[in-house]
């Protein structure tokens, strides 16, 4: 088998080495490519693979047309959207992703930007560094606060166990039965927006959940309440969450994913919005959870050729 690595997994070349060592004894070619995401290298690349990894870097379908010997797409990554899903069950290629590796990396960054948005970090600071003080800025506690979770997924209990240490209250909405006891209520979608002072998104984006979170939505929230999302950036309309910052609508929001992968544009509609923390997509980005996701999809490839797919899509 050809073994086609399409960019970084975050962690060093010796890991790399040690496992197209493994691969080789084993009769298989490793391959490892910096990142390009140009349809036409990515499927150059590919061309003669059996097996393509990557992480979250968008592969064009063009690839699995020109990859004809492709077998097994192996994801260093929880979510697939970026993967041109429907064409691989076409063609009958494996995908195994690797969830789990940044459920906690994910956890803390969403109590972060909770804190963060809450005690006014980026105004006090600004302040501070100005020669200003607090006057006017005090904030608010997590403690006591409602916090909705949209998505109870591995993510979204343990941002709902943490919310719970810090002495929340936690209702969830999601598409199925909810039976963990760290959430008090199982809700809908609009008890969850009105009921809540953080909404936290954790959902998947799939066509149900694309825009799910419009000006509509927004306008059901508190407004002293908060939005985090560090699910999908297409959840979220950004023009219409945008306008309800502007306008007093919510109080603030924190966002680590958009449309697209950043950099963004200069235009980009939430660059330009008050109270807002943006970061460009580093929540499943630890050191610790680097090293993780690499045990995770290099596991998946040996469970594969081995005849036993296992975290399949």
């Amino acid at each position: 088998m050809k073994i086609v690595l399409l960019e970084g997994l975050g962690v060093s070349d010796a890991v790399l080495e040690r496992h197209a060592q493994k691969l080789a004894q084993m009769g298989h070619t490793f391959v490892a490519y910096p990142k390009d995401a140009t349809p036409a290298v990515q499927a150059e690349r590919s061309r003669d693979a059996d097996v393509i990894m990557l992480a979250n870097m968008p592969l064009d379908p063009s690839v699995l047309d020109a990859a004809k010997h492709l077998k097994f797409i192996d994801v260093a990554f929880t979510g697939v959207d970026h993967i041109p899903m429907e064409l691989a069950r076409a063609r009958g290629i494996a995908v195994s992703n690797a969830s789990g590796y940044a459920t906690q990396a994910v956890a803390e960054l969403c109590i972060s930007f909770m804190i963060h948005l809450l005690r006014n970090v980026s105004q006090t600071e600004a302040r501070c560094r100005a020669g200003g003080t607090k006057d006017g800025l005090v904030g608010r506690l997590l403690c006591g606060k409602t916090i909705g979770i949209v998505g109870a997924g591995a993510i979204g209990k343990r941002v709902a166990a943490l919310c719970k240490a810090f002495g929340c209250r936690v209702i969830a909405y999601n598409r199925s039965q909810v039976t963990d006891p760290v959430f008090d209520a199982q809700v809908t979608l609009d008890e969850l927006l009105t009921q809540a002072d953080i909404v936290s998104l954790h959902c998947p984006l799939t066509p149900q959940t694309q825009g799910m979170i419009g000006a509509n939505e927004l306008a059901k929230m508190k407004p002293q309440a908060l939005l985090i999302n560090t699910a999908r950036g297409a959840v979220v309309d950004s023009a219409a969450l945008a306008q309800a910052l502007q306008d007093g609508t919510i109080a603030g929001a924190a966002c680590d994913v958009f449309e697209s992968e950043p950099p963004l544009p200069a235009d980009h509609p939430l660059l330009h919005a008050p109270n807002t923390l943006l970061t460009p997509h580093i929540a499943f980005a630890s050191a610790e959870s680097m090293e993780q996701r690499a045990d995770i999809v290099f596991d998946n490839l040996y469970a594969w050729l081995d005849g036993k797919q296992i975290h399949a899509v």
